[in-house]
This record gives C-alpha cells, structure tokens and sequence, in this order.
C-alpha cells in the first residue's frame, strides 16, 4: 500500500532502496511530462505505464514483505494505515493537476479569442472587399468558442467581442460613408441564417435599419449621375424599394427624386441647359425603373422638363457658337417633338446653325422668331449641275428650297468655264426655284445630294437683298485640280467643287 503512494515508501521501510530509487524516478518522469498542465492532460500511454510500474511495485512490495520481518518500533498496523494515508496523495495530485489542466485549457480558448480579435482589427483597417475573408475567419473562431465551449470564460466574452465585431464591419456606416456602407451591412444582415440566431442575439436584426439608411444616402447621391458604375442611384434605391418597402427611408425616395427634378428644371434657365436637360434624362429613366408605381409616375415630370430642356440646349449651344451639335439637337428636338409649338423655330435655328458651321456670320444671332411685313423681293435660283441641290438661307427670314438634277448638264472644266456658260444654254429648262424674301443680309448655303459624289464640296456665300430689285443666282459643279489649278475632267486626281455663280442685283422685272 506504501508503494502504491508512488513514492517508493514500502521499499524505504524494508530497506530495499534501489527499488526505491525506481519509484523515485518513475515518479519524476511522469511529473516532467505532466507538468505544467497541458490542456490535453497526460498522454495516456505514460498514464498507463506509470499505473503499471505503481501495480507491479505494490506486488513486489508485497512478495517481499512477506517474506520479511519488520525491526524497531514499526508495526503492521500503523504501516498499514499510513499506507492508507499516503494514498491521498497520487488522489490529491490527480485533482490538483486536473485544476490545472483545466486553467490551461480556459486560457488556450481565450489565445483562440485573442486571436479572432486580432483578424479583426487587422480587417477594420482595409476596405471591406480585401478585408471579407479576415471577418470571416474571426467569426470561425467566435462561433467555435460558442458551440464546443459554451461554458468557458473565453465564450461568456462573445457578446462584447460581437458587438465590437458588428462595429468594425460596419465602420463606414458610423462615419456616414453610404455608399460604402452598403456591402458590409448587406453581409452582417446575412449572418443570422450562417451562424444563427442564437449567438448573435439583439445584433440579428441591427442592420436592417442602417442597410435601408444607407442604401437611400447612396441612392439619393448618385440620382441623375452619369452610368459609370453608379446607375444614377436606380440600384440602390430599387433594392431599397424591394427589401424594405414599409421603411422610412423608402417613403422618402419618391419626394427626394421628385425634388430633384425640380431643381434640374429650375436649372434649365441658368447656365448650363443642356447639363440639366441630361441630368433630366437620367432622373426620368431612374425613375421609371424603380419597382414603385408613385415613383414611376414621376418619369412624365422629368420627361416634360427635358422637351423644355432640348430646346434651351439648343439654343445655348447655338449662343456658343457650337453650330454642329446646335444643329444635331433642335433637329432631334423638331424630329421627336412634332407636335411642340416651337417645332418651325427649332428647325429654323437647326438651318441657320448648319449654315454658320461653314459661314460663322450666319451664327452671330439667332432667326427671328417672327416673319418681318413689307415688300418682298424675288430670288430665282437656278441648278446648272447633274445633280440635285439643297439651298439653305437664314437672314430676316430662315429656310430652305430643293432643286431636281439638270437632265443634260454637265460639270465645267474651271471656273472661268463655268462662269461664262453655266445657266446660259439657249433652249435648255433649268430647274429653278423662286423665294420671295423681305430686305436684308442673307447667308446662303448650297448643298449637293442625290446624283453628287461624296467629293462635290457644299458652297456657302453672303448677300443683301435690297427693295426694287429681282435676284437670280446659278449654282454648278466645275472640276478643280487638288494643286489649286483649273484643268479639263480628268479620271483621278479632280476634286468636284460646288460653286453659285453670285447673287447679283438687276433692274426690277429683269434677271442677269
């Protein structure tokens, strides 16, 4: 029973010190293993050889004992309850050393939430995107401590390690950073079906409200941007409609797009029309793709502002002397809006834009808008040329006059040439057109189409109709050497320009 102490005392009191001394070290290895406490404990191969060794040394002390007499004052019964005794100790050890393996294991779990903590500050220092796997990793650790140790020291300081995890995710939020905001509030609000209610508690539901805030700020900011990723806001704003529809932010959307609009309408008499007008644009088309029908009912608000909008830009882009895009918008403007009581003004300044693009005197102010009274002067134009013309005008009165091909004529070999002869062939009918035109400068543009090449040059030239007089002008094609110099038609290296024998005054009733 001494022996079984581990210590080695039966064999102390029989005087067999070696056997002893085996104890002895048996006993000192297996405190060099176990200590200090591991969380695992003992292996169980050195348990088991040390309860052998303890087993066979009891038996050997036994065998001995009996063939053995006891000297001095020692007796059998006092040996034998100090045996008993002694036995406390290995007990006692065994509970001393599971206290302390326990202690080791609390700590080892709370270096494993240490460590989660530490992915998390880690994390709330990047963005969100490079920083999801980091978050990901310390909510591992956090939902292992509360599922395989729930009642560890290290897993009843989760809730706070929650909420300071909550806080860091959602750190743009916090600093009013909407539109950043949107993706880590999107992933927090995923959390309760990935590791369940029951940990997180009162933070299950917490980003819903943020994640409506935030994806009305984004929205709301981006309304009537260009595309570039943003969408004008329809895709914040949409998913807010969609996934909190009953929320306060989702009541605002409605007047916060409508506002807008007014504002970009208001805008429409300063500046920058035609800014506004494509702002106007994106807003009606946000609008109309929000899954809200008092939403979408806004579109015809933004929609009425840019046929307002259209025609402003036009005419600002025209005060600017951008005389192409002028063109290409209150043609577009007279195109789609025909209907629009500023159609015959629209098409009016599209005319004298095309014509100042080649003639900028034609741009320095806009056609009138009404038509002038008094006497009106003849203008008879005639078309010497194989092909058929457009004449622009724009002066106190804006238009334009198309004339047929001439059957029959041809392009002159130079200028000179068709100087003298263009218009001039006894017998031949000439298409001609007749304008009557109140007194005034004009500027006059003549464009070739059907029947031309893609190499006869449009002609743009000035004159000023003064009463008592009737006009003639004859426009034809001559061949013109890409050196500057009249040569006879050649294959290849001619360039056909368009060229109108001049406007000329003549006595009135005769024509020249």
């Amino acid at each position: 029973m001494l022996n079984l102490a581990g210590l080695g005392l039966g064999y102390a009191l029989l005087g067999r010190w070696g056997r002893a001394a085996g104890c002895w070290a048996a006993t000192a290895a297996l405190l060099f293993v176990a200590l200090p406490a591991d969380p695992d404990g003992v292996p169980g191969g050195v348990l088991v050889g040390y309860l052998a060794v303890l087993v066979l040394a009891a038996a050997d002390g036994a065998r001995i004992a009996r063939r053995s007499a006891l000297g001095g004052s020692w007796r059998p019964v006092l040996a034998a309850g100090l045996g008993v005794v002694l036995l406390a100790v290995p007990a006692g050890g065994a509970v001393v050393y599971g206290s302390a393996r326990d202690e080791a294991r609390e700590q080892m779990l709370l270096e494993r939430l240490e460590g989660g903590d530490q992915r998390v500050a880690a994390a709330a220092r990047q963005p969100f995107g490079a920083a999801k796997g980091e978050y990901e990793k310390a909510l591992g650790v956090y939902r292992a401590l509360a599922e395989d140790h729930p009642a560890s020291r290290a897993a009843k300081l989760l809730p706070d390690r929650l909420k300071a995890y909550y806080d860091a995710v959602s750190a743009p939020y916090a600093k009013k950073r909407h539109c950043e905001a949107v993706e880590p509030l999107t992933y927090l609000r995923t959390l309760p079906d990935a590791v369940g209610e029951r940990l997180l508690g009162t933070l299950a539901a917490w980003p819903d409200e943020p994640l409506a805030a935030s994806l009305y700020g984004c929205g709301v900011s981006r309304l009537g941007a260009a595309a570039g990723g943003s969408g004008g806001g329809g895709a914040e704003l949409g998913e807010l409609l969609r996934t909190f529809p009953d929320s306060a932010p989702a009541q605002q959307v409605g007047p916060a797009i409508s506002e807008r609009i007014k504002a970009q309408v208001a805008a429409l008499k300063g500046a920058e029309p035609c800014a506004a007008t494509a702002v106007l644009r994106r807003l009606g088309t946000t609008a109309a793709g929000l899954p809200s029908d008092r939403v979408k009912a806004l579109r015809a608000d933004a929609d009425k502002g840019v046929v307002d909008g259209a025609y402003a830009c036009g005419v600002d882009q025209f005060k600017d002397r951008k005389f192409g895009d002028a063109r290409r918008t209150m043609t577009d403007f007279a195109r789609t809006y025909k209907s629009d009581e500023r159609v015959r003004r629209a098409r009016d300044i599209a005319i004298a834009a095309e014509i100042a693009a080649d003639r900028p005197p034609a741009g320095r102010r806009l056609p009138p808008k009404g038509r002038p009274g008094g006497a009106r002067m003849e203008l008879v134009i005639s078309n010497d040329a194989p092909n058929a013309v457009e004449v622009l005008y724009t002066g106190p009165v804006t238009g334009t006059v198309s004339l047929k091909a001439c059957d029959g004529c041809r392009r002159y070999s130079g200028a000179a040439v068709g100087a003298r002869q263009a218009c001039r062939t006894s017998g031949r009918s000439y298409p001609k057109a007749r304008l009557r035109l109140p007194a005034g400068d004009y500027h006059f543009l003549y464009k070739h189409g059907t029947g031309a090449t893609a190499r006869v040059d449009s002609y743009s030239a000035g004159s000023k109709v003064r009463p008592g007089y009737t006009y003639t002008s004859c426009t034809y094609v001559i061949e013109r050497s890409p050196f500057g110099l009249d040569l006879p038609v050649l294959p290849d290296p001619v360039r056909p320009v368009s060229v109108p024998r001049g406007v000329s005054p003549s006595d009135a009733g005769s024509s020249r």
